[in-house]
């Protein structure tokens, strides 16, 4: 497709999305029925889009081909009313390029790319792997800067040259670094999303669009209001909301455990699709699924 030079919406995908689990059988096969039913509820519950094949959507333990039909059961089960954000990203430019032009043809609203990993490519080598992938497909693009899995930051300098592609659009931020976030901020019409839960209020304060989130797979509503709060004015009442959620943040993202096996251990006690994680990653244990229910339960109560 010919690029276009329409200014990107300062929120292209809307405000909370989240980063959604990629259920399985209980012998391990993709799950479509309870993805579909997982994505009902996030809508029904406030989320305006669903981040699929991410990392709390275990896409490294993915193939190619239930990465495009987790896409195709999504989208027809949300239809129009929440966008599609497919993750593509791998250590593989051509791969990549693969899995973006399948996650267009099975309907995918846009695109989730990481800097390349393991291989920890220079600056310049992570820009041509980017615009490689912007450039073969329609979507539009979301950088995903999480240096601490890929071992590789995509640094703001970059991100600002990145800035100037029609279809690159947003970021996925989880580098921890709000200076360099606003700077970009400054400089660009990007919109950036927070892909650490315990910074989205703070993120949301100095202009950002709103959260990626994987807390969200279990109280989609309660992040919701944090930032419908801010939004109404109710700066108090949205920093009391977030301030709530804390414990049950640190319990499925800073604990320990990847957040796509706190996530899936708390869907799972609460009767919701889910099912296990693939190897190498290994369940939650009862003492860690039990605390993760009590801190959810202590949220839910005081909502």
């Amino acid at each position: 497709m010919t690029p276009t030079s329409t200014p990107p919406s300062p929120r292209p995908f809307g405000r909370a999305l989240c980063a959604m689990v990629t259920p399985f059988t209980g012998e391990g096969l993709l799950d479509l029925d309870g993805a579909q039913r997982l994505a009902e509820r996030l809508v029904s519950e406030g989320c305006d889009g669903l981040v699929l094949s991410g990392t709390t959507g275990e896409s490294p333990t993915t193939t190619d081909a239930e990465k495009s039909a987790l896409v195709r059961a999504v989208a027809e089960a949300v239809g129009d009313r929440a966008a599609i954000v497919a993750g593509v990203g791998t250590a593989d430019t051509r791969h990549t390029v693969e899995l973006a032009l399948a996650a267009e043809k099975a309907g995918a609203d846009g695109l989730l790319v990481i800097a390349p990993y393991y291989s920890r490519p220079p600056q310049d080598a992570v820009e041509a792997h980017v615009r490689a992938v912007a450039d073969a497909s329609g979507l539009p693009l979301v950088l995903y800067d999480i240096p601490g899995r890929t071992g590789t930051r995509i640094e703001p300098e970059t991100v600002l040259r990145l800035a100037g592609h029609p279809r690159i659009v947003a970021v996925k931020d989880c580098a921890y670094d709000l200076l360099g976030t606003q700077k970009v901020l400054a400089r660009t019409d990007l919109a950036y999303y927070a892909g650490c839960d315990e910074y989205a209020l703070a993120l949301y304060a100095v202009g950002g669009a709103g959260y990626i989130s994987t807390v969200a797979n279990v109280v989609p509503a309660h992040l919701r209001a944090v930032l419908d709060a801010f939004d109404a004015g109710d700066t108090g009442g949205a920093a009391r909301r977030q301030r709530r959620a804390t414990a049950l943040i640190e319990s499925m993202t800073a604990s320990g455990l990847p957040g796509a096996v706190t996530a899936k251990a708390l869907l799972g006690a609460l009767g919701l699709p889910a099912g296990p994680v693939r190897a190498p990653l290994r369940p939650a244990g009862h003492e860690a699924t039990d605390g993760l229910l009590t801190e959810y339960e202590r949220l839910t109560a005081d909502a």
